[in-house]
């Protein structure tokens, strides 16, 4: 099983990353796109390095805005599964 970040570890992760933040046990982003058809467009690019990571994030859809979290559930916290998916998923566009 992969190990648990401490905060300090957790912090210096997120100051690498300007559009995460910590919400209790998980890193969130919100991105916001022009229309319905750029927000799905833009989870459909998730898949493929979501699936080659073998870590995938919990997805929020409202209309053109998308919700991504990230937590590795089964180590119940934060490890650098979530960190490096996020890192991937920030050079998305």
């Amino acid at each position: 099983m992969t190990q648990l970040l401490q905060d300090s570890q957790i912090q210096a992760e997120l100051s690498q990353l300007s559009d995460w933040e910590l919400e209790g046990k998980t890193i969130k982003s919100v991105r916001k796109f022009k229309d319905f058809i750029a927000a799905i467009n833009f989870v459909n690019k998730l898949v493929e390095p979501a699936e080659a990571a073998g870590h995938h994030p919990d997805l929020e859809i409202s209309y053109n805005k998308v919700k991504i979290s990230l937590s590795t559930h089964d180590a119940g916290g934060l490890t650098s599964k979530d960190f490096e998916l996020a890192k991937i998923i920030s050079q998305l566009t």
